[in-house]
């Protein structure tokens, strides 16, 4: 008798259409590959909560915004909680997982996050900029995302946006982990071509940055996104940590790193199931 293999259900929207992204060739490639060592099977978003109970683990990607699935997402995050099924990454992220409430949290500790609030009495916490960004605090993918003048700040329906400057940027760059290990970095060298990636290569100091928020986050299990912006002083200020179903833009990567990141992500997979 051959050996049984894991099953792992992987979930994701072939469909979704991400502005400057190919969502369904990532996971397709993906899933071939993780296929040398588990039994997969791709489901919607929709389907995990009802097919989860016949894997060994659930591997979460490129799955959209769980805006358009919400009460299908809720479903599935609280069954999961409940049954302790494995899953990857692990529901317990403090990032975008839970929304944008890190930013704020963030804010209020001193991180190096773009200032950011969420009441009208609060903002004269924030620096002064020509423009200043509202979003929604569920948000994803820039829906509902305004630009707005100082003297409009006030008219705004407050209770689920968040309110941050407008920085004028010289770069943005993110920076990918698996369990806490730190895999590649990419930036955007135009700032108006934002999924326009090509490789980067990291100073100590940027690294220092990305990694104090992953250590903030301490999710055990999981693939992070950690999204920062170019000041204009030279630092680097948090735009994102992304924790919930992160693009990983696997095509701009040379073949050997590629090949080293769905090494790293298949033994993390098998740490998950050898997890009690």
């Amino acid at each position: 008798m051959p050996p049984v293999r894991p099953r792992l259900l992987h979930v994701t929207d072939l469909a979704y259409p991400a502005a400057g992204r190919r969502y369904c060739d990532e996971d397709i490639d993906l899933s071939a590959r993780l296929g040398e060592d588990f039994d997969v099977a791709l489901c919607h978003p929709r389907q995990a909560a009802a097919l989860m109970d016949s894997f060994d683990a659930v591997l979460v990607r490129n799955s959209g915004p769980v805006l358009g699935h919400l009460d299908a997402h809720r479903d599935f995050r609280d069954r999961a909680l409940a049954s302790g099924t494995r899953v990857y990454n692990e529901l317990t992220g403090k990032g975008d997982m839970a929304g944008k409430q890190y930013l704020l949290d963030l804010t209020a500790e001193g991180h190096p996050v773009i200032p950011t609030v969420d009441r009208p009495e609060d903002l004269d916490r924030l620096p002064a900029a020509e423009a200043y960004v509202v979003k929604p605090k569920l948000g994803a993918d820039s829906v509902g995302l305004r630009f707005l003048p100082a003297e409009e700040l006030t008219g705004i329906a407050y209770g689920d946006v968040l309110v941050q400057p407008r920085i004028g940027f010289a770069h943005e760059v993110s920076f990918y982990f698996v369990d806490h290990d730190f895999q590649y970095a990419l930036y955007a060298p135009d700032p108006a071509r934002r999924w326009e990636l090509v490789p980067y290569e990291p100073t100590a100091e940027d690294l220092e940055f990305a990694r104090r928020f992953v250590a903030w986050n301490t999710l055990t299990h999981g693939i992070q996104r950690v999204d920062a912006c170019r000041a204009p002083d030279g630092g680097l200020l948090l735009v994102e940590l992304e924790d919930l179903n992160p693009y990983l833009s696997l095509d701009v990567l040379p073949a050997e790193r590629r090949d080293a990141f769905v090494d790293a992500l298949r033994q993390a997979l098998h740490r998950l199931l050898d997890h009690a």
